[in-house]
């Protein structure tokens, strides 16, 4: 049930092709200007801050629009990351500064006013790009007297002190002026902000009938030190507040020194408790094999080999958990090497590539550990392990998808790209786990074990639900501790405005989660065959796959108590993609869970000498 070493070799070219491609985004040039020359803004979005999914047309509200809406071209990952990108008609060009000019003179109906109301009421934001680089500000402010007459500036990136709302007279204001602030080196663009002005607000509270609004702004030009290819830095420095990065990295080696504790406790434990078994088994060498002084696990020689029931389910299970982890890993050797958190939607388009490429690994293993049971139903098999993963995803995709378009929000994809993914799975993911499969069967090799294996099953003790229950909480439970400081910058990152980055830190707690995970799945199938139970291969998938429950449970928690979300349609983004993610997990880490299982059972009775 291992890899064959040219397999993992053609694997790891893919690897690399796949860092030279995505090397070449990155690292490429950008726009030159001449003295006078335009700069576009583009408008890319807007909604409520405080739902990062409930994103919207920015001209879904009624700001002063062009005669002609010209669409700007999107990859897939901005597409995915809801992007709807438009060109604006603000006059800004290069080392021209503007200290106010109106961009349109507005009537602003009753319609339009409600429409306001409510994005102030709702604290929406906006996103703009100028020369690529992203630049938020708030719609409006709610204000009470309790609150500063300066408004607070948009947080880039970073956390958000919550709006005082307790006095009943609070009222809404709505910006009308944007002040551009652009830093340039040379001929080059390299820092762009923008700013509300708190003199030019139109108070939108109570109004009952039209209103003719001059919507304006101003454009400020400095000279910058910053290099060109440095510029996204300040997007990586505003990720996390100075305090927070400190207690971050104190909290992950705190992590790391608690699991190598653990993991040498746990190893301590099992060297000593096997080194005893083994001693007693040399002092009964000349005794007849299967006295009645045996006990524990040396008694299931004949059993623990025997094939786990739903043979075809559990090489699926097997096959598409290994398809999640290589495609993890090498998504974060790409993060390590040539990930750019400044790149707008290339996460999602980085999945969105790894994911088929790395399609064969699954029809590989499943095929050949089928084989290796004794399978036949070749399709079926190879059918469950394509569709094990995809198929929950895209179940929950049309669900989310269908409340997205009922919003009418820039979450929902267009058909078209909907076509385009789904055209990806049949061309190039099925594909190529079919391909994966044929070669895992060819080259699978017979199932060494090393004790034969009766034709009758030994009877297995009765364990109390509770038992099992607690075994499996305690499995989940330490990996999950393990990365838990992790788990909420990521949270935090997926489902809020911030740019994860600490991509060094990330690669350690996966590598401890995955080593946590080995050995308590060990520690635990131990214990089990010490109590006479053999049947640890579904029981070790289990063990290792906990952890995603544990990590879904955090979401309830995150989501009431970490986080200001509402609204249907980010609550069912949230919980249904969460549950897809912890899915996802489960079957990631019970593989890892059953193959560490795996080589420690050969191991131990590979020690014991039978007739």
């Amino acid at each position: 049930m291992e890899m064959s070493r040219g397999v993992m070799t053609r694997w790891a070219a893919v690897a690399l092709v796949l860092l030279a491609a995505c090397l070449a985004p990155v690292l490429g040039g950008g726009e030159t200007y001449k003295d006078g020359d335009p700069v576009r803004v583009v408008a890319n979005k807007i909604g409520p801050y405080f739902n990062p999914t409930e994103t919207y047309e920015y001209y879904s509200l009624p700001f002063c629009a062009p005669d002609k809406m010209e669409k700007e071209s999107h990859n897939l990952g901005e597409i995915l990351a809801g992007d709807r990108k438009v060109l604006t008609h603000y006059d800004i060009k290069f080392k021209v500064p503007n200290h106010g000019m109106r961009l349109c003179t507005k009537t602003l109906s009753l319609a339009d006013l409600q429409k306001f109301q409510r994005a102030v009421d709702e604290d929406y934001y906006f996103e703009m790009l100028v020369d690529n680089l992203p630049v938020w500000a708030y719609v409006g402010l709610i204000h009470t007297p309790s609150l500063l007459s300066s408004p607070p500036s948009f947080p880039i990136l970073g956390d958000f002190d919550e709006k005082s709302l307790e006095n009943i007279s609070a009222k809404r204001f709505l910006y009308t002026h944007l002040i551009f602030n652009i830093d340039y080196n040379g001929d080059r663009i390299v820092s762009a902000q923008v700013a509300t002005s708190p003199s030019s607000r139109l108070d939108i509270t109570d109004v009952d009938s039209e209103i003719t609004v001059d919507f304006t702004y101003a454009v400020i030009w400095k000279e910058s030190s910053v290099r060109y290819e440095d510029r996204v830095e300040r997007y990586q420095k505003a990720d996390f507040l100075p305090a927070t990065v400190e207690i971050h990295w104190l909290s992950i080696i705190n992590s790391f020194v608690l699991v190598i504790l653990l993991t040498a406790f746990l190893a301590m434990i099992m060297v000593r408790v096997l080194h005893n078994d083994m001693r007693y088994l040399i002092a009964d060498e000349e005794e007849e094999f299967g006295s009645e002084d045996e006990s524990g696990w040396k008694l299931l020689h004949a059993d623990v080999f025997r094939f786990p029931v739903n043979k075809t389910l559990f090489a699926a299970v097997l096959g598409a958990g290994t398809h999640l982890l290589c495609a993890t890993v090498l998504l974060l050797l790409l993060a390590l090497f040539a990930f750019s958190p400044g790149k707008k939607g290339s996460l999602p388009k980085v999945i969105a590539i790894l994911y088929p490429l790395t399609a064969g690994t699954s029809g590989y293993v499943s095929a050949s550990v089928y084989k290796q049971m004794g399978g036949f139903n070749w399709v079926w098999n190879t059918i469950l392990t394509s569709v094990l993963f995809p198929g929950p995803l895209f179940i929950m995709f049309c669900i989310c998808n269908s409340v997205a378009i009922s919003y009418e929000s820039t979450a929902a994809l267009p058909f078209w790209t909907i076509v385009s993914v789904f055209a990806t799975h049949l061309l190039m993911t099925f594909p190529l786990t079919v391909l994966g499969a044929i070669i895992g069967k060819r080259n699978a090799k017979p199932f060494e074990a090393p004790c034969r294996t009766s034709k009758v099953p030994r009877q297995t003790p009765h364990v109390p639900w509770h038992k099992s229950l607690a075994q499996v909480l305690v499995a989940g439970f330490l990996p999950f501790s393990a990365i838990y400081i992790e788990v909420h910058y990521i949270f935090t990152s997926i489902w809020g405005h911030k740019v994860y980055s600490l991509y060094g830190i990330l690669f350690l707690a996966f590598v401890l989660l995955l080593t946590v995970t080995a050995a308590i799945t060990v520690t635990l199938v131990y214990f089990q065959l010490a109590a006479e139970d053999h049947r640890w291969w579904w029981r070790s998938m289990l063990y290792g796959g906990s952890t995603g429950f544990f990590i879904y449970l955090y979401s309830f928690y995150y989501y009431s108590a970490r986080s200001r979300m509402n609204g249907t349609l980010q609550t069912t983004f949230f919980f249904g993609y969460m549950l897809i993610l912890s899915y996802g997990v489960t079957l990631m880490l019970g593989t890892v869970g059953f193959f560490s299982s795996l080589s420690f059972t050969k191991y131990i009775y590979k020690q014991l000498k039978l007739d």
